[in-house]
């Protein structure tokens, strides 16, 4: 009597469970790739916010000084941010201004700036 094979067959056989395992994997580990360059990104945006934040705090408290108490200077925060900001007085006639804020710091070996500027009058 001979043995009849069956057509329908119950189970996985090892080849369709290492084929399944290897497209896990592979998804798994492009997903891995892709979170790594949001954190990444993440921290830029987190390192570029705080810089234009601190521009923005020194304009502001340039514009609410008095026009004749403005005056150039610079200071660092937490030892990362480098913040610059140069006043200078236009022609005598204009009663002008130029009031600019530059805030540098270092991402990953290269020097980043966020800069802004005005113009303030008497």
């Amino acid at each position: 009597m001979l043995m009849e094979k069956t057509a329908d067959r119950n189970g996985f056989t090892l080849i369709e469970v290492l084929i399944a395992m290897f497209l896990l994997v592979t998804a798994l580990l492009g997903t891995a790739a892709v979170t790594a360059t949001v954190i990444q990104g993440n921290s830029f945006s987190n390192r570029m916010t705080e810089a234009t934040t601190l521009a923005q705090d020194k304009m502001e408290e340039l514009r609410g000084a008095s026009y004749s108490d403005m005056t150039s200077g610079s200071d660092t925060h937490n030892s990362i941010y480098d913040r610059t900001w140069t006043v200078t007085f236009d022609s005598p006639s204009t009663d002008a201004a130029t009031v600019e804020v530059e805030v540098a710091f270092s991402w990953k070996g290269e020097n980043r700036t966020v800069s802004i500027a005005t113009i303030r009058s008497k």
